[in-house]
């Protein structure tokens, strides 16, 4: 029997992790084999293809928080409110008062996906758009000088939450030289914890050695924490590596960065506003008990 495909696993994970807590990935495949009724072979191959986690990354539904642990974006929370909605409305032929010789004809003339289904013609739009802002900002972002990006990535830490003001954050960066450190940024706002920065704007993959160089300042400053950045991305023996360090190394790549970016509104403001209104069906009850 086939594992489910990605876009059976949707809406099912996104529902599952809609609260927007952090959510580990064997509490995801447990939900999963549960709601497919997998085998302990299916779920051991969906678990070992990882189709599902990257599909939603891909999309940008997800990001992950920390080591196997995945949280819902704002992007995903609206695709799944979306599809909730799409999926308990009514029939729009009856809703509408269309008749079933229009429709006939209408997808006779392979006009009726568009007719029927306007909120996926907005999606799909909406997903080209957001494709192309992100490959803008990459674009942007490697245009410019290591020093705007390490500016860059202090400015999106802030906005995520961590390192308590921007002027406090600001005087983390220019480390460049300390062990491959280019910056550090507290945790939280009474800065119980740090966590050290590595930037890295790239244009090729980066390999092992230089997470392990990461991995290794930290050690040397007695940390245990820290986040990889790069424009480009990280080729398969760094993610291993970074996986299998005792460190909790986060490694956030071109892609990942521009999603954050978008997500958390830096480097981007909005252009337009669009409200999709319905018709008010109660507006149009006339009240029956005083006529």
């Amino acid at each position: 029997m086939p594992i489910p495909t990605t876009d059976e696993m949707v809406l099912p994970v996104l529902q599952h992790i809609a609260d927007g807590q952090e959510y580990r990935r064997l509490s995801i495949l447990d939900m999963l084999t549960e709601h497919f009724s997998l085998t302990q072979d299916e779920r051991a191959r969906l678990s070992k293809s990882g189709q599902m986690e990257k599909y939603l990354s891909r999309k940008g539904y997800i990001n992950q928080a920390s080591k196997w642990h995945y949280h819902i974006t704002a992007l995903g929370r609206e695709f799944l409110n979306l599809s909730l909605e799409e999926s308990s409305a009514p029939d729009l032929h009856t809703e509408a008062g269309v008749s079933p010789s229009v429709v006939n004809s209408a997808e006779n003339n392979g006009l009726a996906d568009d007719s029927r289904l306007p909120d996926k013609s907005i999606e799909e739009n909406y997903h080209t758009i957001q494709e192309k802002l992100a490959a803008d900002l990459l674009e942007r972002i490697k245009n410019n000088t290591p020093t705007f990006f390490e500016k860059l990535v202090i400015d999106l830490l802030v906005k995520m939450g961590y390192g308590g003001s921007r002027e406090d954050a600001g005087r983390a960066v220019g480390r460049s030289g300390d062990g491959g450190i280019d910056g550090i940024i507290n945790e939280d706002r009474l800065g119980l914890d740090m966590i050290y920065v590595q930037a890295k704007r790239w244009q090729s993959s980066v390999s092992e050695p230089p997470v392990r160089d990461f991995v290794g300042a930290l050690d040397g400053e007695g940390v245990q924490k820290g986040v990889f950045i790069t424009t480009s991305n990280f080729n398969p023996a760094a993610r291993n590596f970074a996986e299998r360090t005792s460190k909790r190394i986060i490694l956030i790549d071109g892609k990942q960065l521009t999603q954050l970016m978008i997500e958390h509104n830096v480097g981007v403001s909005v252009e337009k506003t669009y409200e999709i209104k319905r018709v008010d069906s109660d507006y149009f009850s006339e009240n029956t008990e005083n006529s």
